[in-house]
């Protein structure tokens, strides 16, 4: 490869990387606005230090964890740890510059998780989950997908991280969200979002993100990365307009489900947007806002307190984007031969990496999430909790609070 061409995609994913970047703080503004005014300061600030801990943790280890050589499909060795031997060499785009780019995506995925933990966990608490659960969760299942490890020998695929970002943090916010227990109050009192101006503005800080976040993923200046950038956007607005559709059926059509959707349809086709064309990206979308508004009602139905609906969008939209790959995906994209295409093979790989990654996920965060509870306690006091963590963990409020 010219060095020209390497030097164009550099540029192309540096960029990328710093509109993925701003992805963090947007979950911590779609956040922030959902929860009483009470605990804005903290969802805010539980996104920021999600970006600063992951930084810190991707460098010392966590690169070399998800990319280091294989270790038996499972985790990568230490050859990279503090970033050894990682540098200005590579292709398509220097090693260095592909470190950066993908820190960006693990650092999003621990701020998506905080959605379990909203007005009630311990900011130290938070510091040790968040390490630990980027080291034994978030970082094997980068290495089984994208590293070499034994769900890519298996021949899974996963374009942009709907198994590994989406899956991975939303079925570990609902076990988290088990875990820690219920707000108090919750089913009791009235715990409307504060803000939904925030909300929004949250929402459309992600779908801009989102563009880098696929696009970027084909890591070069190509037909793939332009595919990727066009079904991205129509996935997401099927999503809102088929969330919308339903939520206007059930009463008024209000602007958080709409946003809720464009989020469905962006963790939908993050696995498959280099893979399927804009047409399936339609049907992929509006498949996914129906589903996670379906997902949405099971879980007040049934009065988990998951609070923010990670699982029922990231992680519901997540693993119908990664089996709806193996229906849709058309080889003269990506290569890759899906269902429609004539070929059940690869639904059946998506189908058992799907769900693999749902359990380990789901067990690994329990476990991890109780053993830290039993240690040093996940949660404020009940005095706490009612003044709110603005103020009890941060010694800060907002305005007129």
């Amino acid at each position: 490869m010219e060095i020209n061409e390497i030097m164009i995609n550099s540029g192309f994913i540096l960029i990328c990387t710093a509109m993925v970047m701003l992805m963090t703080p947007g979950v911590g503004l779609f956040y922030a606005g959902l929860v009483r005014k009470k605990n804005l300061i903290s969802m805010l600030t539980l996104s920021f230090i999600s970006f600063a801990l992951v930084t810190i943790q991707w460098v010392v280890i966590g690169y070399s964890f998800a990319f280091g050589p294989d270790i038996g499909g499972i985790i990568g060795g230490p050859d990279h740890f503090m970033l050894n031997g990682v540098g200005f060499s590579g292709e398509p785009i220097p090693d260095l510059l592909f470190m950066v780019f993908q820190l960006v995506f693990a650092a999003v995925t621990l701020a998506i998780i905080t959605s379990a933990v909203a007005e009630r966990i311990k900011l130290s608490s938070y510091i040790i989950f968040g390490l630990l659960w980027t080291t034994f969760i978030y970082d094997p299942l980068v290495h089984w997908v994208w590293g070499g490890g034994w769900l890519s020998q298996l021949g899974v695929v996963d374009f942009a991280g709907g198994i590994t970002v989406h899956i991975g943090a939303g079925f570990g916010a609902l076990a988290l969200a088990f875990a820690i227990g219920k707000r108090l109050g919750f089913g009791e009192h009235s715990m409307e979002p504060h803000n939904i101006p925030l909300t929004l503005i949250g929402g459309a800080l992600l779908w801009f993100g989102w563009f880098g976040f696929n696009a970027g993923s084909a890591l070069a200046v190509n037909e793939i990365a332009i595919n990727a950038f066009i079904v991205t956007n129509i996935s997401a607005s099927a999503g809102a307009l088929a969330w919308l559709a339903a939520s206007w059926i059930k009463g008024k059509p209000g602007s958080m489900g709409m946003i809720s959707g464009v989020i469905a349809g962006l963790g939908a086709i993050t696995p498959a947007a280099g893979f399927v064309g804009p047409v399936s990206a339609i049907f992929i979308g509006m498949t996914s806002g129906l589903l996670c508004y379906g997902a949405l009602l099971f879980r007040m139905n049934k009065e988990w307190d998951e609070s923010l609906d990670a699982w029922s969008i990231h992680g519901v939209g997540g693993l119908w984007g990664t089996i709806a790959l193996g229906i849709f995906a058309f080889p003269a994209i990506g290569g890759i031969t899906g269902l429609i295409s004539g070929s059940f093979e690869q639904l059946e790989i998506q189908i058992f990496g799907a769900f693999a990654a749902v359990i380990f996920a789901f067990a690994g965060t329990y476990i991890l999430a109780k053993l830290i509870d039993k240690i040093f306690g996940l949660r404020v006091s009940q005095e706490e909790e009612y003044v709110g963590l603005d103020i009890s963990q941060h010694g800060e409020a907002t305005i007129n609070s």
